[in-house]
């Protein structure tokens, strides 16, 4: 009997001892979904797209059609955003330069590249080794638009009319030259020369601006360039346009024929077209954002009415439309380059 009050009383001492501690951890126990709860609340929400500025890299000098054009977009583009869109030029190798720049960016929507034919179709013919895959490095966002080009002389040069100007190229083979700074403006010259049958020499330049300078100040004869870098010389008197690169006349300057009027040839045309990129792996939400953005201010008045004057058109467009233009695209100026016979660099 003596033994088992004494080992009743060790039991109730230790019950004892051991409840404040098991009371604690219930209470500790109790805790943890709230601990957790407020964790949770304490956890910094992500942002929403776009919460800082963007930069959109143009692959050309400022001045250029797709440096005005991306400008005028990005402003545009900004009011809907709530963020600034912010302008890189980086010119240089038709492009190349800013292409490469904006492919090897952070996927995160906050870098872009304005596009154009010569970043995003023609490259990759033009290129022995391009240092990014053209068809695999960016996400397609959203179609701009496109212009025609103008094939345009210096004033010197006493041909008239384009017939006029093949004949003294005919005449003078290997004397006369031609400026270029994109693919579009180099192309459009070659495959033009190549279906006359003739032949100029070829001076490259690292901007439309600089190119144009040199035309009309004498020291190339020849140079076919987007309406935004040619027209206001062509109106001013300064050059003399011959004819547009596009099927049909422009109404910004419907006095010039079209290329196939005057030389009487049906397959003539290559226009100019910009377009936003950004690289591969960027988010779809993100994607759509700027797609939407792009659209909205595709059919601003003010935009349009700003451009209709160098025969901008726009066409928005879903991002898979604008990945299907750009697959029709690299094919249709991977033939225009061959027909020209312009070998890769």
């Amino acid at each position: 009997m003596h033994t088992t009050r004494n080992t009743s009383r060790r039991s109730l001492r230790t019950i004892r001892l051991s409840l404040p501690w098991a009371l604690s951890a219930v209470w500790a126990l109790s805790l943890m979904p709230s601990l957790s709860q407020a964790q949770t609340a304490a956890a910094p929400a992500p942002q929403a797209y776009p919460s800082k500025p963007i930069k959109a890299i143009v692959p050309f000098a400022a001045g250029s059609a797709t440096d005005q054009i991306g400008r005028a977009f990005a402003q545009k583009m900004s009011e809907s955003l709530g963020q600034p869109i912010v302008i890189e030029n980086k010119p240089g190798v038709n492009g190349m330069l800013g292409a490469d720049a904006a492919a090897k960016s952070a996927p995160d929507g906050y870098t872009l590249l304005i596009g154009t034919n010569s970043t995003n179709a023609a490259l990759k013919s033009l290129m022995k080794k391009l240092p990014y895959d053209q068809d695999t490095a960016f996400a397609p966002v959203a179609f701009l638009g496109q212009v025609p080009l103008i094939v345009g002389i210096n004033n010197d040069v006493p041909a008239k009319t384009l017939p006029e100007l093949i004949a003294m190229a005919k005449a003078k083979p290997g004397q006369m030259s031609f400026a270029s700074a994109s693919t579009s403006q180099r192309v459009s010259s070659e495959m033009l020369f190549s279906m006359a049958g003739v032949q100029l020499n070829y001076v490259p330049y690292k901007s439309g601006p600089a190119a144009m300078t040199d035309l009309i100040g004498g020291q190339v004869n020849l140079f076919t360039a987007d309406f935004a870098v040619m027209l206001p010389q062509v109106k001013a008197g300064k050059v003399r346009g011959l004819a547009v690169t596009s099927t049909q006349r422009s109404k910004a300057i419907p006095e010039l024929p079209t290329v196939n009027e005057a030389l009487g040839l049906k397959d003539y045309e290559l226009i100019a077209y910009f377009a936003i990129f950004a690289p591969a792996g960027t988010p779809a939400d993100i994607i759509q954002r700027l797609n939407r953005a792009a659209n909205a201010a595709a059919t601003d008045k003010e935009l349009l009415d700003k451009f209709s004057s160098i025969g901008f058109e726009t066409a928005p467009a879903s991002p898979e439309a604008l990945a299907q233009r750009s697959r029709t695209e690299t094919a249709k100026w991977a033939k225009a380059i061959r027909d020209a016979k312009i070998e890769p660099e």
